[in-house]
């Protein structure tokens, strides 16, 4: 069955496959001009090298390629091109590449030059390595200066960079094969991005202790190189695990139960007229928390209150109103005008969930913290403020932010914070890939928090703040771009499955509540105009998260996947009995054995066909 583009990713603009560049045991995939899912032997060693130019909000220019040239035989393949970069002003920048690949070598060489000179905050090479598999294992640093380090890549999430002045990193593929990977032209360092729920560790150049944006000086050629090195010490040939016989995916119960969270929707001001309308649809979803965004450095004010008060008189769950406190006067009295505010409007949330609204952008390495009060002081305030209501704190932000500025024990009843997939980039894959990161950043937070109940979301697709820059980015056109407020995979099948796989990857956290979507807007549950729909004017993620509601409190069992960067799964256990929810994560259809997770009786002999993007809920009882 073929399924319109339309219907997947809530656009017809397909990304362009990648062109399969092959030398020996050497493989890397050339998207866009850079180099992703670079294998040796069927294993993946690097995530990608990319030749990246940022913008003064760091978001990502998309360069014209002209001139591309590509040369392959069995043991060789050789890429070049030129890449221009358009920036404010009429500014320019061109940026000459070379590509070349042997069996045991890859070197990515690029020269930039401008002609009129060039704002950026970063122009150079991005070397990801993967998360899975590499986490915690043994490295070898190789700074500047020469020095040479024994290491290992960071297990918990390192909150800033683990490795710096590097100009080498090795570590081991598999038993008898080691991968350097140098850079040259500058000095790099490394950041743990799972901070930001990317699924890699990124060495990247220019420190960011230097300062940004910064000026590329006319006529001055920029020179760059990242070489990856393979020794294979044992030479045999080696097999990636073997798959089914029959090429299913398969599925065994595993061992790990816990309960399903509470399911919460956010409301903003600017939406709070269409969730009312929408209050039928809100009753038929029955999430557990409202979760209410209040803002007054936004103009956010009584008004504002008295829409969240309607809107809580008909839902029949929790609510929590989320401040972002705007610290330009003491804590006490902010927070005391705002329970002025609430008691005018009769709305009183059952939590508050409470951030300085600085803290919100990101403060990167190197940086000064902008001014804020203490935050034992903050809370002290809120205590004051809301007595007998619950105090939560954490970021409005990113796990980023609370890594970074942790929050004193004892003082909170819950600790909060979101995630973003498409921080620093905004392809189908990367966005999906950006789910293995989830179960590091809650067994991050569980090591700094303990037992402290703990809330994840809003977490959407689309962005709704930026910490890095003045704004997120505008999309009329409905592309794939990072740092978006608006993101045309929201509306179709893609970002079902990303939640559904988002919230099977966030079980085992223990999570008190988990926010996916608001009700209507950009990252809501209810179609706009021209937008693809379900019936009802609904968008493929309403069924996900309706299905999520219900199953608040249940009892969960984990299955482990043979591939789960393919097809993830739970059983859920509640008063009706047991359910098998499966979810394909890739846009091709997928045949999974599941006969190990039902009985004979319930087993009829055939592999379940999952469609690109589905979810599918099997009785197991």
């Amino acid at each position: 069955m073929t399924i319109d583009a339309f219907q997947l990713y809530g656009t017809r603009l397909v990304e362009t496959p990648p062109v399969r560049l092959r030398a020996g045991k050497l493989e890397a995939d050339l998207a866009n001009g850079n180099l992703r899912t670079i294998r040796y032997d069927g294993t993946e060693v690097l995530r990608a090298i990319s030749y990246l130019v940022r913008d003064r909000d760091w978001g990502t220019y998309s360069p014209e390629i002209t001139d591309l040239r590509i040369e392959q035989n069995d043991d060789r393949f050789e890429v070049a091109y030129l890449a221009r970069c358009a920036g404010p002003d009429d500014t320019r920048l061109v940026i000459d590449v070379r590509i070349t690949g042997s069996a045991d070598r890859l070197d990515f060489g690029a020269e930039a030059i401008t002609p009129s000179g060039f704002e950026t905050n970063r122009c150079g090479f991005c070397v990801l390595h993967p998360i899975v598999g590499v986490a915690g294992s043994p490295a070898t640093v190789e700074h500047v200066g020469g020095e040479i380090v024994a290491t290992r890549f960071p297990d918990l999430i390192e909150p800033w960079q683990p490795f710096k002045n590097m100009r080498a990193i090795t570590h081991a593929v598999m038993p008898g094969v080691q991968a350097e990977c140098r850079m040259e032209g500058d000095t790099f360092e490394m950041e743990d991005q799972r901070n930001w729920s990317d699924a890699s560790y990124k060495t990247y150049v220019r420190p960011l202790a230097l300062p940004w944006p910064y000026q590329i000086a006319a006529d001055q050629p920029i020179r760059q190189k990242t070489s990856l090195v393979i020794r294979d010490i044992g030479g045999a040939t080696r097999h990636p695990p073997a798959a089914a016989s029959d090429g299913a995916i398969k599925l065994e119960l595993g061992v790990r139960t816990g309960t399903m969270p509470d399911i919460g929707v956010i409301v903003t001001p600017e939406e709070a007229d269409a969730t009312l309308s929408a209050k039928s649809v809100l009753s038929e979803i029955a999430p557990q928390e409202l979760l209410f965004h209040f803002d007054p450095g936004a103009g956010h004010d009584v008004e504002a209150l008295r829409r969240f008060a309607a809107i809580a008189t008909v839902h029949r769950g929790r609510s929590t109103l989320e401040i972002a406190l705007p610290c330009k006067s003491s804590p006490s009295s902010e927070a005391a005008e705002i329970a002025r505010q609430m008691q005018l409007a009769g709305f009183r949330p059952d939590a508050i969930m409470i951030s300085p609204s600085v803290d919100r952008q990101s403060t990167p390495p190197g940086s000064k913290w902008p001014e804020c009060p203490p935050l034992d002081e903050l809370y002290t305030a809120a205590r004051a403020a809301f007595p007998g209501i619950r105090i939560g704190g954490g970021m409005l932000s990113y796990f980023t932010e609370l890594n970074r500025k942790r929050v004193p024990d004892g003082q909170l009843d819950f600790v909060s914070h979101c995630t973003n997939p498409i921080v620093h980039a905004a392809d189908d894959l990367s966005v999906m890939q950006t789910l293995e990161a989830l179960p590091f950043i809650t067994r991050s937070v569980r090591a700094i928090y303990g037992d402290e109940p703990y809330r994840i979301g809003p977490s959407t697709i689309p962005m709704r703040q930026n910490p890095y820059g003045s704004r997120t980015m505008d999309n009329p056109s409905g592309a794939r771009i990072p740092m978006a407020n608006r993101d045309p995979r929201h509306n179709g099948r893609f970002a079902e499955a990303f939640a559904l796989g988002y919230a099977i990857l966030v079980l085992d956290a223990g999570l008190e509540c988990l926010t996916l979507s608001a009700l209507s807007g950009p990252s809501g549950l209810i179609a706009g105009p021209g937008e693809p729909t379900e019936p009802g004017g609904r968008r493929p993620l309403f069924d996900t998260v309706r299905t999520l509601c219900r199953l608040a409190g249940a009892t969960w069992r984990e299955c482990v996947s043979s591939s789960p960067s393919e097809v993830l799964s739970f059983v859920a256990r509640d008063t009706a009995g047991a359910t098998l929810h499966v979810v394909n994560l890739t846009g091709e259809e997928r045949r999974v054995d599941c006969s190990t997770c039902r009985s004979a009786r319930e087993n009829s002999g055939r592999d379940l066909l999952l469609a690109p993007f589905a979810t599918a809920a099997l009785p197991l009882e």
